[in-house]
């Protein structure tokens, strides 16, 4: 084994010496040199959304070392760009393991640097810390969250003065600082508690926090319809931060028939009953329609551990639920957005939506429908939030409609800058509420978008290579893709996109598509946050056999790729 890799473990069996679990951990891989690897094999990469690892001791994981380590390089970042008095940051954190602890660790290194440290009494959802970053004025923001991965995971997001996440110009500046920095000798540090008694620590006022369901609720679009508000909800914060925001949300619009799935109500990092906390897949939202059925609801819902994702199932023809994409409702969200403005006057001049890449293109026609123009960005939602800040930079932001990405991220409003699942679960439940008191279901008014704008089907699979030799296959296989294919399954390939070029006004990114003879498309990506990569696939067919046809030959395309 690497000896300078041995000698970093060495150094932290001296030095790590704060967390009892860290030295436990430490010394039960004296004799495991494949842990002792994983473990310090790289410094854990900090990018434009911040830290996320699996939680443990070593370089590469995530612990309160590496957490300070972070903060400290984000503290020099902010002494080196912004004013004594704007030097104010806001700090969250969710229901994983050890995230109020990182979150308090990274107070007290922004505090030891005269960085005013904000942080909510208790854990928010993601989008509490974007709003409370443009509501107190400060210069960034952390989320102490690894958004919907196992429990093994936590990470650290990073947010600019405007909400966003940071801007890779930044994060550079950011690993920079980083990458100077000595992991036990060159982090600043006082403890949380003496910071909250000297005033460099303070809590964020609970008026900050009604300021957000305010704004919240502001997004409505039934505002004088004939709605009824009885419909029978099932709701699951996925053992996460959503409880209180959308229990709270949903009572004060007066959807007060909510059920609430008893076993995933309470913060728990461990996931008891959903290992992988993702409203994206069917077994996060198992136990969730088990009592949609036991309570014969009309639609359940549920919100990752951040609260930034919602999933939905609702009641389908034979009695059972049926699961929604996230392109699917959003495809519904942005018809429903539309028919409202419309009905109501309410239609700005030059009305806009925002989807990623990789979201379906079946908003194009929906958009164009009715006027709107549709904007495409990079995925990750800092790039729809970044849209959002330059209609408000000309002091155009009232012409955003929604932004939203296949991933269930949802935004109807510019009041923050990331993706919003509370925001979300208002618009999703006033869209069903409309619909049902006029006796139609989702999947009815989605097949019936169907018929007008053709079966367009978009489906997602992500492949993991953990650990250091899994890391350097991602990068081998990137580059064996990079290379193009002629064919891609059963068809030729009309065009190959390497957004690591720039693509129009896009920013380089490790971003494949093929575009096929077909009408379909492939985009193939590495995961920012996680050791995968990420296969989409988008076709347009004339039903679900032939898409699921399509779909099953491209992505075995690609796994033989991957695994030949």
């Amino acid at each position: 084994m690497d000896n300078k890799i041995l000698n970093e473990y060495a150094r932290w069996v001296k030095k790590a010496t704060e967390d009892p679990a860290l030295v436990k951990e430490l010394a039960e891989m004296k004799d495991n040199y494949n842990t002792i690897e994983d473990s310090f094999y790289q410094n854990l990469s900090f990018g434009t959304g911040g830290l996320r690892g699996v939680i443990g001791a070593g370089t590469a994981k995530l612990n309160i070392y590496t957490v300070r380590k972070a903060s400290q390089g984000l503290a020099n970042y902010i002494l080196n760009n912004f004013k004594p008095e704007e030097r104010v940051l806001a700090i969250s954190y969710d229901s994983r393991i050890n995230s109020d602890v990182f979150a308090k660790a990274a107070a007290g290194v922004f505090a030891a640097n005269g960085i005013k440290a904000y942080i909510y009494k208790e854990l928010m959802p993601t989008p509490c810390v974007s709003f409370a970053i443009r509501e107190l004025k400060a210069c960034a923001g952390i989320m102490v969250t690894a958004s919907h991965n196992p429990s093994k995971y936590n990470g650290y997001k990073v947010y600019g003065p405007d909400g966003c996440q940071m801007t890779s110009d930044a994060a550079n500046e950011t690993l920079a600082e980083i990458e100077k920095l000595d992991i036990f000798e060159d982090a600043k540090y006082i403890s949380f508690e003496e910071g909250l008694s000297n005033g460099s620590i303070e809590y964020i006022p609970d008026a900050v926090y009604d300021a957000f369901i305010e704004n919240v609720k502001a997004q409505t679009l039934i505002e004088g319809e004939e709605v009824n508000k009885k419909c029978a909800i099932v709701y699951s914060p996925l053992n996460g931060t959503g409880l209180k925001p959308v229990t709270r949300l949903l009572k004060e619009l007066g959807f007060t028939n909510v059920t609430i799935v008893k076993e995933q109500e309470q913060p728990d990092g461990h996931f008891p009953t959903c290992p992988y906390p993702n409203p994206e897949i069917k077994e996060a939202m198992a136990l969730g329609m088990e009592y949609a059925t036991k309570y014969n609801a009309d639609l359940l819902m549920a919100t990752d551990p951040d609260c930034d994702r919602i999933g939905i199932a609702v009641k389908n023809n034979e009695g059972t639920y049926t699961l929604m994409t996230g392109n699917e409702v959003g495809i519904l969200l942005l018809d429903f957005i539309c028919q409202m403005k419309l009905k109501q006057n309410k239609m700005p001049s030059e009305p806009m939506t925002v989807k990623t890449i990789v979201t379906s293109d079946m908003i194009k026609a929906v958009a164009a429908n009715y006027g709107v123009r549709v904007k495409e960005v990079l995925t990750g939602f800092k790039y729809i939030g970044e849209q959002i800040g330059l209609l408000e930079k000309e002091n155009k932001q009232e012409n955003y409609l929604l932004g939203f990405e296949e991933s269930y991220g949802y935004l109807s409003g510019t009041y923050v800058r990331d993706k919003d699942a509370v925001n979300g679960a208002l618009i999703i439940v006033e869209m069903f509420a409309y619909y049902k008191t006029k006796g139609i279901s989702l999947l009815d008014k989605l097949n019936e978008l169907y018929a007008k704008y053709g079966f367009y089907h978009n489906v997602s699979k992500s492949y993991e290579f953990a650990g250091a030799a899994g890391f350097a296959k991602m990068q081998e296989l990137m580059n064996t893709i990079r290379k193009g294919f002629a064919r891609v399954f059963e068809y030729n390939v009309v065009k190959f996109t390497d957004y690591s070029k720039g693509v129009e006004d896009l920013p380089p990114a490790d971003v494949l598509k093929f575009e096929l003879d077909d009408g379909s498309s492939v985009i193939v990506r590495p995961s920012g946050t996680e050791p995968k990569i990420k296969v989409y696939t988008s076709t347009v067919s004339k039903n679900l056999e032939e898409a699921s046809y399509k779909e099953n030959g491209l992505f075995a395309f690609f796994e033989n790729v991957f695994y030949k």
